[in-house]
């Protein structure tokens, strides 16, 4: 029986534990450049088995909140070789979460004040985070407009080169953002995609791009060191599609034959229920499509996981459980679990922006008094 505390192969890594530390958007990172508040941020929760990094632009155009880092320049690798540098001197190991928008993003926020950019020019109905006068706050998001097919495969060069800028700023790896209604979740989805071209209409066409986007990754780093996110039935960043089973079973058939290191699936409501209203979803489905297929990567499960879940998720087939907002109020959570001691309550004012606050001051279990 599979043990939330026993090691695993995944990929390249031997990862000491099956516990993952899921990406967590902070907005601490100004001028898009990760701080030293950060590496101590990661180094303090080093010992989960893999830790994904916040999400982090792969150009200045898939830039959507204001203070998340980027990975495009000189001052942006310089604080991530920083932050890797610490992670791997406590003996952890981290992938860096690869992040285009698109159409989740404001004009104050993209190149020149341009218009987002999205697979068809339809608003999403959300919110974005920026930054006014010193003050932060939650925006409407700005009209995107559509993405020129000849535009297409500059963003697929973008995240290849993305890719190659985490490996040399230290990362293990790195994991495309595939979900959440972000910019390959939004050619994903019928309801974000009303293109009639060759990333449009058809299922085999909405998935065209983040395929192209799949194979340009591995070859640039190797098969052995990418993930994908995928969020099937989230309604995060108001999507939605006519079919998600038929889509994502689609999906991860065509991902498995790449030889990527894992899928990690957000079950549900992104940070929300497990199940979504009117939007049911067979996973072991899913799971059943990527097995079937002969995949060896690993099958990581997410969203409001504990250790019982946890322990469930394994048994039914589960390799890696990835544990979010725990991770930010407990960054000793692998301890936390192996001795069943009880967990920091999570400040939920401190979880955008700020400094060390809600941040790097969440106690660990030796520095509690008895």
């Amino acid at each position: 029986m599979k043990s939330l505390f026993e090691p695993v192969q995944v990929g390249s890594l031997h990862l000491p534990n099956r516990i993952v530390m899921a990406p967590l958007t902070r907005n601490r990172a100004p001028d898009a450049i990760p701080t030293p508040l950060m590496a101590e941020y990661y180094a303090q929760r080093a010992s989960a088995g893999l830790i994904i990094s916040e999400a982090t632009a792969i150009t200045h155009q898939g830039q959507g909140y204001a203070d998340v880092p980027g990975l495009y320049g000189t001052e942006q690798l310089d604080g991530w070789k920083r932050v890797t540098r610490a992670v791997h001197e406590r003996g952890g190991r981290i992938y860096c979460q690869l992040w285009h928008v698109g159409r989740v993003s404001h004009l104050d926020l993209q190149p020149q004040g341009q218009k987002p950019v999205a697979p068809s020019a339809i608003a999403a109905k959300t919110k974005t985070y920026v930054i006014h006068q010193g003050k932060g706050s939650f925006v409407p998001t700005s009209e995107p407009r559509a993405l020129d097919a000849k535009e297409i495969p500059g963003i697929v060069r973008d995240f290849r080169h993305a890719a190659r800028n985490a490996i040399a700023a230290g990362f293990d790896g790195v994991e495309v953002h595939g979900a959440n209604g972000y910019l390959l979740d939004q050619f994903l989805k019928s309801s974000s995609n009303h293109r009639t071209d060759d990333y449009g209409g058809s299922i085999e066409n909405r998935a065209r791009f983040l395929l192209e986007v799949m194979r340009e990754v591995c070859e640039e780093v190797g098969r052995e060191r990418v993930g994908l996110r995928l969020s099937p039935v989230t309604p995060a960043n108001d999507v939605a599609d006519e079919d998600p089973q038929k889509l994502f079973d689609y999906v991860v058939r065509q991902v498995a034959p790449l030889g990527i290191a894992y899928l990690h699936l957000i079950e549900g409501a992104t940070g929300g229920p497990r199940e979504v209203e009117g939007r049911p979803f067979d996973y072991d489905k899913m799971l059943h499509a990527w097995r079937a297929t002969g995949a060896k990567g690993a099958w990581m499960v997410n969203n409001g996981y504990d250790r019982a879940l946890a322990g469930k998720a394994l048994e039914q087939g589960a390799d890696l459980v990835a544990f979010g907002r725990l991770f930010i109020a407990n960054p000793d959570l692998v301890q936390r679990l192996r001795t069943n001691a009880g967990f920091n309550p999570l400040v939920k004012e401190t979880l955008y922006g700020g400094g060390a606050e809600g941040y790097t001051d969440y106690p660990a279990l030796q520095a509690q008094p008895a």
